[in-house]
């Protein structure tokens, strides 16, 4: 007699894929598989890891004082998006930053989670230095659509722009970066949007 395996055990579910649940374990597993990019993004934006690690910090302290409700309406990941850029927006028009209080989210990562920070692509560096040139409102746009594989209709949404703003900020950034990649011999240069049909996607 052949044993039938059941489906739940014949698939095992991907962590990356589980809804998340709404508590101190729920928010620990979603910032284990999210921090790799949350903390490129960031990376990307700033270019200087300190400061990527700030936005980062103040983005989670954000999430986690909202973890309940955020999983709730199931969508933890687009809120921690809206709030990376705006805290990157924010530290770039203020000569100061706030010191933001770390009190409620958990002192102590999992080795896993200190792992996963670690890997970042080394051709990163020349990429945030090559965006670094770019003006910060290019930038961010480029990051979005580029980095994060947004569309443009999202990334207008996400930032509160028209979408004709965030198509010419997306064609003159994608064009001076590719120009700076090429400048600096990134592998990278040659995959990289080089007309204005790009930017309409």
């Amino acid at each position: 007699m052949t044993e039938t395996v059941p489906a739940a055990a014949a698939r095992p579910v991907d962590a990356s894929r589980a809804a998340p649940t709404p508590d101190e374990a729920g928010f620990r597993a979603w910032a284990t598989v999210r921090m790799p990019a949350l903390r490129r993004k960031a990376y990307l934006l700033t270019g200087d890891w300190h400061t990527a690690d700030d936005v980062v910090q103040d983005t989670l302290v954000s999430i986690y004082a909202r973890w309940p409700r955020l999983v709730g309406r199931g969508n933890p990941d687009a809120y921690a998006s809206k709030v990376l850029v705006t805290r990157f927006l924010d530290n770039r028009r203020r000569p100061w930053r706030r010191e933001s209080p770390i009190e409620t989210v958990p002192d102590r990562w999992d080795d896993a989670a200190a792992r996963s920070m670690a890997r970042v692509d080394e051709r990163d560096d020349e990429l945030a230095a090559a965006l670094a040139t770019l003006p910060t409102d290019q930038r961010t746009v480029v990051v979005l659509r580029y980095a994060d594989d947004l569309p443009l209709d999202d990334v207008a949404r996400l930032l509160d722009l028209p979408l004709g703003t965030v198509k010419s900020r997306a064609s003159r950034g994608t064009h001076a970066l590719r120009a700076e990649l090429i400048r600096r011999g990134h592998p990278l240069a040659p995959s990289a949007p080089t007309d204005d049909r790009e930017a309409d996607r």
